[in-house]
């Protein structure tokens, strides 16, 4: 089985002062700074209904934080898909379904016959040299249930084989960012699943008229007339990852991971179009910061971070639902609870508003 790998080396062009072995503003007595020092972040999958930050929401699933002191933050085996829940499949507008850990013993399987089942490996970590690394490894599968298959293979639409995405800042001049998948399905012509060339480097995959709806109902829509375009590409840019207000960037940054966007043709029974829906997905979101001066402690070294006397920062942030605009002015984050439940009813607004009119709306 061929393993396509995209291994991209991020180098600082400017001119750097001379390093010094330990720098005030990556470490403290306690363990790296926790504002300015090295970190890493890794999602395992988070979703944007909505053109934009401004005019839409998203869904993001417990995003993994590197402690300040050297270890590991892992995602928990209880996040098997996106949704999680009722709340969350409200907020996802109740069509869509990721698929991203083991299916259970003798389930239905979402993938195409040959595809095992499998745990998820979602880990933000710091070394013992301080260096800050990530790593988001596992199976996606992309459902659309409003398909009406008879198993869930048969409402799959996308799928990333042994997809893997890592991060690691070893230095200013070291930074690393691998986003790899072993194969790429999509279910294409004659609406078969299929196995498809994987895009190369900066490359992106486009895919016309799935059989594929909007994540949430839409008024009039008919799903014998509905299409959907699908773009499958590597995310090259900090702002491309779909993250929450804690999920910061530094002097430097690495990122990796897929991004998957998805424009649907809303077109009611007599195939006249209503609207445009777009939908962006990002599958296994990692980077890696560190600050422009920052030199990595010798191997086998004994680490600042040994003895921590101040509280520990939280190392996962737990999933949550951003609202639509209009948004609060600090841009926080819609609590969990009050905002999943809330997410269904925004869903058909917002579809709604993204695009009633006749003329496509691209991201």
């Amino acid at each position: 089985m061929t393993r396509f790998v995209t291994k991209t080396v991020v180098a600082v062009c400017a001119a750097l002062p001379v390093l010094a072995p330990v720098t005030a503003s990556a470490r403290t007595a306690a363990g790296v700074d926790e504002r300015t020092g090295p970190v890493s972040f890794a999602n395992a999958a988070s979703v944007r209904l909505g053109a934009d930050a401004q005019h839409g929401g998203a869904l993001i699933t417990e995003t993994q934080r590197s402690p300040v002191s050297p270890g590991r933050s892992k995602l928990g085996e209880d996040r098997v898909s996106v949704p999680k829940n009722d709340g969350e499949r409200a907020s996802f507008g109740g069509n869509y379904e990721i698929d991203l850990g083991p299916y259970g013993s003798g389930a239905p399987s979402p993938y195409p016959a040959g595809i095992a089942s499998r745990d998820h490996d979602v880990v933000a970590e710091l070394q013992a040299t301080d260096v800050p690394r990530a790593v988001a490894e596992t199976n996606y599968a992309l459902r659309d249930h409003a398909r009406g298959g008879a198993g869930p293979v048969d409402d799959t639409v996308l799928v990333l084989e042994g997809a893997r995405s890592a991060v690691d800042c070893a230095a200013p001049r070291k930074l690393t960012g691998t986003t790899s998948v072993t194969r790429l399905w999509v279910r294409g012509d004659g609406d078969a699943l299929r196995p498809v060339a994987v895009p190369e480097g900066s490359a992106t995959l486009r895919v016309s008229n799935l059989r594929m709806g909007a994540p949430g109902s839409v008024p009039q829509a008919s799903r014998d007339t509905t299409v959907s375009d699908l773009e499958v590409s590597r995310v090259s840019a900090f702002d491309q990852l779909i993250k929450q207000d804690g999920w910061r960037a530094g002097d430097v940054t690495a990122v990796a991971g897929w991004r998957v966007r998805i424009t649907t043709h809303v077109h009611d029974a007599a195939d006249v179009q209503l609207q445009d829906v777009p939908t962006t997905i990002v599958l296994g979101g990692v980077s890696c910061s560190i600050p422009k001066d920052f030199v990595a402690r010798p191997a086998g070294g004994t680490s600042g971070g040994a003895k921590v006397n101040q509280p520990p920062v939280p190392t996962e942030v737990p999933a949550g639902y951003l609202a639509p605009a209009p948004a609060p002015p600090s841009g926080r984050r819609v609590p969990i609870g009050l905002g999943l439940l809330g997410g269904g009813l925004v869903f058909g607004a917002l579809a709604i508003g993204l695009g009633r009119r006749r003329v496509a709306r691209g991201e």
